[in-house]
């Protein structure tokens, strides 16, 4: 499959998207010159705003349940948003500030040319993505993904996930053919047969086996896992010192959410799985007892080696160039997530 192909496929544009990515890059480089040298202010300026990604109104419903204080600035809009290609097209729109991804988008947004950091980092030591067979497939491990189709998103977190189970399993990529889609096509790829396989997030798996187990359709798990669960924002809203303020106050809620709602399963599965979602209680227990325990470590050491991982990964099958993914960490918010946690939360 020819790469650059691939890439725009996935994307969903063609020249477009080029033409915006030479564009973004020559301007984010003009705006943002000494931006991560900049100390961060202390305090949010009045009238500051963020355009803020809540997929699924997972922040809000965090924020509120937990009975957090409120933001010191104002949320002009929740985008209800989550994938990462769709995110960068709304950065570059600019009508997104902060978004809540895996580690590859980055990677995706830099290979493009446009310019965005990344602000904070929870580690997931646990899966959180299994292999969903299509219907009457006779797939039972990755060994058995040799010769057939797989959904792949190369911008997103399903994507590394079936590359490193790929290496993993001794399977080098002419030996499988990968299926340029966006992870929001997989389920229904999976249901037409137009893929064998498909990565779908635990969240997922549940509602699809449920209506096609029956036809012969199971689940493959791995201990693959995505290590990076992060917020990351474009490089030139991180140059205005009053967002870059406001992203720094927001940074402390968003860890303390995710710790509430691990602690509080209970609640969590009710007020979001069951009630927003249409999953039986049954199986947002089952999702809740595969939940990563949040983890937000003082320093991005192991983050930023991951990171590295991931993009000579990428590269080596030509999805991308190698480059040094120090440039796409914005160490002025490194501690901020950890200090608003307790000790069992930072290691």
């Amino acid at each position: 499959m020819h790469r650059r192909l691939f890439l725009t496929s996935v994307l969903g544009a063609s020249a477009a998207v080029a033409g915006l990515s030479g564009c973004a890059h020559g301007s984010a480089a003009a705006d943002t010159e000494g931006t991560a040298t900049k100390p961060l202010a202390d305090k949010v300026p009045t009238g500051t705003s963020l355009k803020v990604a809540s997929y699924l109104g997972v922040q809000q419903l965090q924020f509120r349940l937990a009975k957090l204080p409120a933001l010191p600035f104002a949320v002009s809009s929740w985008v209800n948003i989550g994938a990462g290609p769709d995110v960068i097209n709304a950065f570059r729109a600019k009508s997104l500030d902060l978004a809540n991804n895996a580690g590859i988008p980055p990677i995706q947004a830099h290979y493009q040319g446009f310019d965005a950091k990344i602000v904070a980092i929870d580690i997931t030591r646990k899966p959180n993505y299994l292999f969903a067979t299509k219907p009457g497939s006779d797939i039972r491990t990755v060994a058995d993904f040799k010769g057939r189709k797989l959904a792949f998103s190369q911008g997103q977190a399903q994507g590394v996930v079936l590359l490193r189970a790929l290496k993993q399993a001794g399977l080098k990529y002419d030996e499988v053919t990968l299926v340029p889609l966006t992870s929001n096509q997989f389920l229904t790829a999976l249901q037409s047969g137009q893929v064998d396989i498909a990565p779908l997030a635990n969240s997922q798996a549940p509602a699809y086996l449920k209506q096609y187990e029956g036809k012969g359709a199971h689940a493959i798990r791995t201990d693959v896992v995505d290590l990076l669960n992060l917020l990351w924002a474009p490089v030139s809203v991180l140059a205005d010192p009053a967002k870059a303020a406001a992203i720094a106050a927001y940074i402390p809620q968003w860890a303390k959410g995710q710790v509430w709602q691990y602690e509080h399963p209970d609640v969590w599965n009710e007020e979001f799985y069951v009630k927003t979602q249409n999953l039986t209680l049954e199986q947002a227990r089952g999702i809740s007892r595969l939940a990563n325990k949040p983890l937000f470590p003082p320093s991005w050491d192991e983050a930023v080696k991951w990171e590295q991982e991931t993009a000579d990964l990428l590269a080596a099958g030509g999805f991308v160039k190698k480059f040094d993914v120090s440039s796409l960490f914005d160490h002025r918010f490194e501690s901020l997530a950890a200090k608003a946690v307790p000790a069992e939360y930072r290691r």
